[in-house]
């Protein structure tokens, strides 16, 4: 795809980029198999692995989990009232979107808990040997793992057409879980509402954004401060992912949507 060459000009040292359908790659640019740090889009590789332990019993959404009043599904939800990077609750449960690794941490510690091994060795039997992903979680379950592009775009496939967990348990992960909740998306500022699936980032109507404007309301994804994303248009048939090495910031906020604009585009011809 022509429109992948667009990152050669975003001066990352290393930078790879791939669009996929369900089937097929559509294309890649960059090493496929270096690894790189994922940052927060490891968050999709957790939420994941929490939908197995679900639908094997492991654990329960609405079990109570993490600060008073607060369930699985409110940690996976940025909805807990945890803050960032641990400490005490910043409000009561359910009343705003707290963007929170700390939640996410909590939740993978209860997986573990449950699961009675650690979350690390749950992850890779739950998903990165079925998926046959190369990297590894070499740190928190919110921004830890490291991996390749061909991770990614495996990762991309899985949420086109699962094959881990039934299409209905996906669904409910990508649909809007504690509605109307007003929050900031880092790196873009406080959104009303600032809608989250389980773990996963949805696009619905918020603007600013870093998928594009020809992006389905129905994408779902999560990008990295690490100048990472993967983004996964139901609408459009198509995941797209991108690793760099080039922290995210304005570079970002500013390439992102043309090139995501341009990728839809060019799949659609």
């Amino acid at each position: 795809m022509e429109a992948l060459r667009t990152i050669d000009a975003w001066g990352a040292e290393t930078a790879a980029a791939g669009v996929t359908r369900a089937d097929r790659e559509l294309g890649t640019r960059g090493p496929p198999d270096a690894p790189l740090p994922w940052a927060s889009v490891t968050k999709l590789l957790t939420g994941l692995a929490a939908l197995v332990a679900v639908e094997e019993g492991t654990v329960d959404l609405d079990e109570p989990a993490g600060p008073p009043g607060s369930t699985l599904r409110h940690l996976l939800a940025h909805a807990s009232g945890l803050p960032l990077d641990g400490g005490p609750p910043l409000m009561p449960p359910g009343q705003r979107r707290s963007y929170s690794n700390a939640g996410i941490e909590a939740a993978a510690e209860l997986i573990a808990l449950h699961a009675e091994m650690s979350f690390e060795r749950y992850l890779r039997a739950a998903i990165l040997d079925p998926l046959s992903l190369s990297g590894e979680l070499l740190g928190s379950p919110a921004w830890g793992y490291t991996g390749p592009l061909d991770d990614l775009l495996k990762l991309g496939r899985e949420l086109l057409a699962p094959t881990l967990v039934a299409t209905e348990t996906l669904a409910e992960a990508t649909s809007v879980q504690f509605p109307g909740l007003a929050g900031v998306l880092p790196g873009l500022g406080r959104m009303d509402p600032n809608d989250w699936g389980l773990a996963f980032e949805l696009r619905d109507g918020k603007q600013p954004h870093w998928t594009g404007a020809r992006n389905s309301s129905r994408t779902f994804g999560h990008f990295g401060r690490s100048g990472t994303f993967l983004w996964v248009d139901p609408d459009a048939g198509i995941a797209c992912g991108v690793l760099t090495d080039l922290e995210f910031g304005d570079w970002a906020r500013e390439a992102w949507p043309g090139f995501s604009d341009a990728v839809l585009a060019e799949s659609a011809a």
